[in-house]
C-alpha cells in the first residue's frame, strides 16, 4: 500500500471523538530514543514530553495539533518538537512514533532541522523513505515478532532519514554533560539528586543546574521524571505488571506514574497492550 499522502489542514473521514486512546503495539528503548509501534484508535489529552517525536503512519493517517497553532492536521509523517504541548488523534491506522532525546546527536539535527517550535510536516521522500524502512516490522508483528536488534537497527535508520544525515548539529554537547547524562542513566535505579550528580562530574550545584538546563532544555527533575517513566515502561514490556515497574522505577507508587504517563503522552500507561501471543 502506498503512503497516504501528507495534508496540511483536514479532518479524518467520519471522525467521531474517542476518550482516550487504545492501542496494541510493542515499544522498543535504547539510550536516547525509543519506537512505538503498533495500530491504535482515540484522541490524547493535551500532553508534552522531553523528547523530539517523530511520527510515521505506515497504513492509513492521522492528525495532531498544537497548542500554538490550535487547528487539527492530518499527516503522513510529521514532526513534534521538544516540549510542545499538542495532541495526537488517530483512528485505527498503523503508525510508528519515535522519540529523540533532543540532547542525542540526532536530536541535535532534529533541532536543527525543525526549529518552528510546532508540530512540522515531513517531506514526502523522507516519509517515504521511514515508511519503507519501518513498515516491514508492523506487517512481520503480524505473523512472528523481529527481534529487538533488527527493530532497533531500523528505527535508527529511520531517525538518521528523518533528521537529515547530512545535517550537522547546530552545537556540540558539553562532555560533562555527557558524562552527567550517561551517570544518571547508569545508576538510575539508586536514589538521584542534582547535588549527587554536580560532584560525580566536579561541579557545584548551581552551576550544573545551569548548565543542565542550557543543554537539555529542561529542569534536572523533569529529565530523571523522563527518564523513570521510559525505564518504568521498558520493565512493563519485559513482562513487569505497573505497580512493580512503579516501584522499579523509582516512583512513589503506581498512581504516580500514571500521572507523569498520562502528562507526557497523554495517555494513560495500561492504553498500550502488547498484542496477544502467538499459539
Amino acid at each position: 500500500m502506498a503512503p497516504v499522502p501528507p495534508t496540511s489542514t483536514s479532518s479524518l473521514p467520519s471522525r467521531r471523538h474517542v476518550a482516550g486512546v487504545t492501542a496494541t503495539g510493542r515499544i522498543y528503548l535504547w539510550d536516547d530514543a525509543s519506537l512505538w509501534l503498533g495500530k491504535g484508535t482515540g484522541t490524547t489529552q493535551w500532553h508534552e514530553h522531553h523528547a523530539h517525536q517523530l511520527t510515521v503512519a505506515l497504513q492509513g493517517c492521522f492528525r495532531f495539533r498544537s497548542a500554538a497553532a490550535g487547528r487539527w492536521s492530518t499527516y503522513q509523517a510529521a514532526v513534534v518538537p521538544s516540549h510542545c504541548r499538542h495532541q495526537f488523534e488517530i483512528e485505527g491506522a498503523t503508525v510508528a512514533h519515535l522519540f529523540v532525546e533532543p540532547e542525542s546527536p540526532a536530536g541535535r539535527a532534529l533541532t536543527a532541522r525543525f526549529s518552528r517550535g510546532s508540530v512540522a510536516e515531513v517531506s514526502r521522500d523522507d516519509a517515504r523513505d521511514a515508511t519503507d524502512l519501518l513498515r516491514p516490522l508492523a506487517e512481520s508483528t503480524a505473523s512472528s515478532t523481529p527481534s529487538s536488534e533488527r527493530m532497533v537497527d531500523a528505527a535508527k535508520a529511520a531517525i538518521a532519514v528523518l533528521s537529515g544525515a547530512a545535517i550537522r548539529p547546530d552545537r556540540e554537547l558539553d562532555p560533562r554533560l555527557t558524562h552527567a547524562i550517561a551517570y544518571m542513566r547508569a545508576n538510575i535505579r539508586s536514589p538521584m539528586s542534582l547535588g549527587r550528580v554536580a560532584a560525580a562530574v566536579a561541579l557545584s550545584e548551581s552551576r550544573f543546574r545551569h548548565l543542565f538546563v542550557a543543554g537539555t532544555g529542561t529542569s534536572f527533575r523533569a529529565y530523571l521524571l523522563w527518564l523513570r517513566i521510559n525505564l518504568a515502561i521498558g520493565a512493563v514490556m519485559s513482562g513487569a505488571s505497573w505497580t512493580d515497574a512503579a516501584h522499579e522505577a523509582g516512583f512513589s507508587d503506581s498512581a504516580h506514574l500514571t500521572r507523569t504517563h498520562k502528562r507526557m503522552f497523554g495517555i494513560e500507561p495500561t492504553a498500550i497492550r502488547p498484542p496477544p501471543a502467538k499459539l
